[in-house]
């Protein structure tokens, strides 16, 4: 049953009590909601809480987390603002709902993907770690942000119609400058996920968080 907080409509799930205590929080792509990925995370970690915000932006009645200007091309300043206030609200959540925000890993798919890099970029100590399907590079970083050590799953399809390659690319440029530890997996598909991509995903979360 949905909840709401700062003006977040979100699910959140509590984790099994003697699990890994992380909590995923699932960034849904462009026209999902705060259901959608719910089954995904459940199968990608099992034992883990669950916070599903949906965006609060609307393109045309498509729940996204920030504007776009056109396909690929992003309102910054929209994408900063919306940024900073879902950080906030998984701070709020974290004291509603007593979960440990140490161990707090983003799930993201396509527009939900994009927010999880820019938070990555712009509040380096909020995730734990991050799975991107699908993610573009949100912004070029003034200053790198130091994600020393961060571990990060880079999901791309060679095929992707929406996400050209050198896109991706740079995107694990900035992350490895900024010193993630960065797990890039191509396949020859496109936008939308496959099995064996959502298998590698769990089992590198399984060894990520253990």
């Amino acid at each position: 049953m949905s909840a709401e907080i700062a003006g977040f409509v979100h699910n959140y799930l509590p984790g099994e009590r003697d699990g890994s205590g992380v909590t995923l929080l699932l960034l849904h792509g462009t026209g999902g909601n705060e259901d959608d990925l719910i089954p995904l995370g459940q199968q990608l970690l099992p034992d883990a809480a669950i916070l599903s915000p949906r965006g609060k932006v609307s393109e045309h009645g498509a729940p996204r987390f920030f504007r776009r200007l056109a396909e690929g091309v992003f309102d910054h300043e929209d994408l900063v603002f919306r940024t900073h206030e879902l950080a906030d609200f998984v701070s709020q959540a974290a004291d509603q709902y007593g979960f440990d925000s140490a161990k707090l890993v983003a799930v993201g798919y396509s527009n939900g993907a994009n927010i999880a890099a820019s938070l990555m970029l712009l509040h380096p100590n909020l995730l734990r770690a991050a799975v991107l399907f699908r993610a573009m590079v949100p912004f070029e970083p003034e200053e790198m942000p130091d994600l020393s050590g961060v571990p990060v799953f880079l999901a791309a399809g060679r095929r992707d119609t929406m996400i050209p390659p050198d896109n991706t690319e740079r995107l694990a440029g900035i992350l490895r400058q900024a010193g993630a530890n960065l797990d890039l997996r191509w396949k020859n598909t496109g936008h939308p996920l496959t099995y064996e991509e959502l298998e590698e995903a769990r089992g590198w979360l399984t060894r990520t968080v253990q």
